[in-house]
């Protein structure tokens, strides 16, 4: 199974009894932002046979961090219940702004899963294309998951900063108004700015217009234009490991595995003795 599916390919395999599909739409309701319901909203329309993920049901709740990964015993029990276990494909999708299906592929990609694609274009796409929706909610038979892995191409703040001092990229999917600190963090007790010698790449850089994901030579020509050179080891990073995750699978759609900073800028940013710096890069 390719990482990226289309619609069609999707419409084509629902039917697959190795398949499972995922919504993994996560609203992270930052300050400013209007409020969603992501289990509303699957219970009000989502792919048929799709189970909700609710990624916020996977985050390690003992962790003053948002959206921090879980652990091994936490993300297998989860899984289990969904029916996202062992032997299966997954496709997963979302249906939020900033892409989360990608924070779902990284988790279950550290945790050993690997048979695990994205929708290309999301429910979005899905719904213009006037595909048939599934409303409510369905049995689903809970299926045991193994961890294979823990923690790969997950990085901790010790690791961003060994860093620094090495090869290593570290790529920043904030907008530029955060990464340079012209807009103030929308976190309480977070610096502005980013992290010394990071590169800015918006996430938003790595789709076509239609919400599409870009490839090949125009992915690469995104990552160019952010002075990155995805040849190189990369570490990626945001304001709390979620849009840092796309430019993970944008990474991967040209070969390359990189790194996601759990923490990202939330966590370095609050941190008075890790160092900092404003405007370009």
């Amino acid at each position: 199974m390719d990482p990226l599916v289309s619609t069609q390919w999707l419409a084509d395999h629902l039917s697959d009894r190795d398949l499972r599909v995922a919504d993994a739409t996560y609203h992270i309701d930052l300050p400013g932002e209007p409020k969603r319901d992501a289990a509303a909203e699957f219970a009000a329309g989502h792919v048929p046979g799709a189970v909700f993920m609710d990624l916020a049901g996977f985050s390690d709740p003992d962790s003053p961090l948002p959206s921090t990964m879980p652990n091994a015993a936490r993300f297998a029990s989860r899984m289990a219940k969904l029916g996202l276990g062992d032997g299966l494909r997954i496709v997963l999708y979302d249906d939020a702004s900033h892409i989360t299906a990608a924070r779902a592929w990284v988790m279950l990609r550290a945790f050993g899963f690997s048979d695990v694609a994205i929708l290309d274009g999301g429910l979005t796409k899905w719904r213009a294309e006037e595909r048939p929706l599934d409303l409510g909610a369905h049995t689903i038979r809970p299926r045991h998951a193994t961890p294979r892995a823990q923690g790969s191409n997950i990085a901790d703040m010790a690791q961003v900063r060994a860093a620094l001092n090495s090869d290593t990229q570290i790529v920043d999917a904030r907008g530029a108004a955060r990464f340079t600190g012209a807009e103030a963090d929308p976190r309480a007790g977070v610096a502005p700015g980013h992290i010394p010698g990071a590169r800015n790449l918006p996430y938003k850089q790595v789709f076509n217009p239609d919400g599409t994901w870009k490839r090949g030579q125009d992915l690469r020509a995104a990552f160019a234009a952010a002075g990155v050179d995805p040849d190189r080891p990369m570490l990626m990073t945001c304001g709390s490991g979620i849009t840092a995750s796309i430019l993970a699978f944008a990474a991967h759609l040209l070969g390359q595995e990189a790194a996601v900073y759990d923490g990202s800028w939330t966590e370095w940013g609050a941190d008075p003795a890790t160092p900092k710096a404003t405007g370009e890069a």
